[in-house]
């Protein structure tokens, strides 16, 4: 089943089954009928649902309990260190990692409206992303895969130069990353991406082909089954000792290729070597970026300034006096 959240012609939040183009109705918001997934998915399966025309597509899971991004591709972290010098980090193969996004600033499809400091060196990424459909706590990596409701896509946009600036103390991201989270378009359950299934040691990985389009003009070309970690292993070590609750966002983190901050970094080491003069490619106002992830479908967002000058980057606090 595809899932998605949408405004009625009353302009009030519900959730529904996308079919073909037609929506029809679930009488309650995602969140609800994330709190019995299970149930609710085999109830409304045999249900017939009034269909709904008029309709405006928000985040399949608008208003997430919790929203978290790991860090899964070996080939994003490796090429993304190698760019600025760095060796790998060994520890990255020792365990996943993760870390809190804002869950009040996801997005769906359509416009992204952003900050004057955002757009210096805006960088989208390439992500697929879990939700969560029931509770749980110290879940194995065997067990994990039932806990997951369905997959969607996940632009993870990131403001690189307020994050360089605040990351020189050793915290964050935080200003670099809580502005916007996209997701979208649908929520796909498990079941549609059966002729994916790779199955592993350490629970599923799925051959989904990634892809980002910046202005219409293809930038990335990735696939699901390079994570390192399953989202399995993500789970098990996301609910060590902790509750992990319906509705709550994992990301996958970025896919190989996945950022310009990847991109910008291997392309400039191309040019030195070459003699070259280099410029970095970022996102700017009025920029289209589109995701296309095989058996997710499309999130296709549009850069929107919100023509505030306030800026924060680079304040100096006074502490004359």
């Amino acid at each position: 089943m595809k899932l998605i959240s949408y405004l009625n012609s009353k302009n009030q939040e519900e959730a529904g089954l996308w079919l073909d183009g037609r929506v029809a109705s679930f009488g309650c918001t995602m969140a609800d009928f994330l709190k019995d997934f299970e149930k609710n998915c085999a109830r409304f399966s045999k249900t017939k649902l009034s269909t709904e025309e008029k309709i405006r597509l928000l985040a399949p899971i608008p208003h997430p309990s919790s929203c978290r991004d790991a860090y899964a591709f070996r080939q994003h972290v490796e090429a993304a260190r190698k760019s600025r010098s760095m060796e790998m980090i060994p520890q990255f193969d020792q365990y996943p990692i993760f870390y809190y996004t804002n869950h009040n600033a996801i997005v769906g499809p359509g416009d992204v409206v952003v900050e004057k400091d955002h757009l210096n060196d805006l960088d989208f990424e390439l992500e697929v992303a879990i939700v969560i459909g029931k509770q749980g706590k110290n879940i194995e990596s065997k067990n994990a895969d039932a806990y997951i409701a369905g997959f969607t896509i996940m632009n993870d946009f990131s403001a690189r130069q307020l994050q360089r600036e605040e990351m020189l103390l050793s915290l964050g991201p935080a200003k670099g990353k809580d502005f916007a989270t996209a997701i979208g378009p649908w929520l796909v359950t498990p079941d549609e991406l059966e002729p994916y299934k790779i199955k592993t040691a350490f629970g599923l990985k799925y051959d989904l082909e990634m892809k980002t389009f910046h202005n219409g003009k293809q930038v990335s070309l990735g696939n699901a089954k390079e994570m390192t970690w399953t989202f399995a292993e993500i789970i098990e070590r996301v609910s060590y000792g902790s509750e992990i609750f319906p509705g709550d966002v994992i990301g996958s983190g970025t896919v190989g290729t996945g950022c310009y901050m990847e991109l910008n970094g291997t392309a400039a080491m191309k040019a030195k070597q070459e003699g070259k003069p280099f410029t970095p490619t970022w996102l700017k106002n009025g920029d289209s970026i589109e995701m296309e992830i095989t058996g997710l479908g499309k999130l296709s967002n549009k850069i929107v300034w919100s023509r505030s000058e306030h800026s924060i980057l680079a304040k100096k606090k006074n502490n004359q006096g």
